[in-house]
């Protein structure tokens, strides 16, 4: 297909990062990819979820996919045959997709209707299922990324990857709904387990924080136009979120570039500019519950915001 007549040289390309002034001096190619997030929600959606598929391929732009977390309801079950089922469904994008964990995938899945499963294990069967290879996409024409998961502090965390388009970083981090999993899983049988919810929170925050620091001194040394990071969750200043969202905050001030904070589970579109009261920080929340809207981002290293997107509609079946 065309748009991958150079898709060999960018899977190479994708673990090396520029350095020194002559990056700094070149401004690059503008490259676009689609949002989505918080779907397929339910099985009508599941069922119209090829279409999306479709329209994203049909646009010969779209170098990559990005999905925000959710691939499946809260009321669906966690069990591995709709994961498989789902990590099929998925992979059948041409592009590259990039998923970064939602909440209805491990932290809810202590619900009677999700199975009443103990979300740890969960979250490790969803890496097992959706990362299956660390440090590799899914997708048709998957594409090499850096994993956290090669850092020996953080190696369970193959879901928190980065890699570089158009000079921009991309990183996403492993943040996500229900208080960033300090909301208790109060429909476990036999109870909540606090001690081991708390561990596993402390655990993955240590990790998303180290992983926002690297997202921003790979920018710095490579002199990045921008930054984008991508979570489930919006890191609001609230129990779960404040540390995470503070050292966006921080990181973003002393970049002083272009940052796009993108996120889901809220499911309603927003625009929210000087995000945090930092004006160079953007906050942009995708669709959410639907497999008929996407948007259409691009990143261009020579325009002055770096980021700009247009929402995009599924042709009707």
């Amino acid at each position: 297909m065309r748009k991958y007549l150079l898709m060999a040289a960018l899977i190479a390309s994708a673990l090396v990062v520029p350095s020194g002034p002559a990056s700094a001096a070149s401004g690059g190619p503008a490259v676009t990819f689609a949002l989505i997030g918080d779907t397929p929600y339910g099985d009508a959606q599941q069922a119209a979820f090829p279409r999306l598929v479709e329209s994203i391929d049909a646009d010969s732009g779209v170098r990559f996919v990005l999905h925000a977390g959710d691939v499946k309801n809260g009321s669906t079950t966690c069990d591995d045959a709709r994961f498989n089922t789902l990590a099929g469904l998925l992979s059948t994008f041409d592009d590259p997709f990039v998923l970064t964990p939602g909440d209805n995938e491990w932290t809810d899945c202590h619900r009677t209707a999700a199975g009443g499963y103990l979300p740890t294990e969960r979250l490790a069967a969803v890496r097992r299922v959706f990362y299956p290879v660390a440090g590799r996409t899914l997708g048709e024409h998957p594409m090499g990324v850096r994993t956290q998961a090669r850092d020996r502090r953080h190696r369970d965390y193959r879901e928190n990857v980065l890699f570089t388009r158009a000079r921009v970083v991309f990183a996403t981090v492993h943040v996500v709904g229900s208080q960033n999993d300090l909301a208790p899983w109060n429909e476990l049988p036999g109870g909540d387990r606090p001690q081991a919810r708390q561990a596993e929170f402390e655990a993955r925050k240590s990790a998303a924080l180290d992983w926002i620091d690297n997202a921003f001194a790979v920018a710095r040394r490579t002199h990045a136009p921008g930054v984008l990071l991508m979570m489930q969750a919006e890191p609001t200043d609230t129990p779960g979120f404040a540390e995470i969202r503070a050292r966006i905050v921080e990181q973003t001030r002393a970049y002083g570039k272009p940052v796009l904070l993108v996120h889901g589970d809220e499911h309603v579109y927003e625009v929210e500019p000087g995000y945090a009261g930092v004006s160079n920080l953007t906050r942009l929340e995708t669709y959410g519950d639907t497999a008929t809207q996407w948007l259409r981002v691009t990143a261009d290293p020579k325009a002055p915001a770096v980021f700009s997107w247009q929402p995009q509609t599924v042709p009707a079946g």
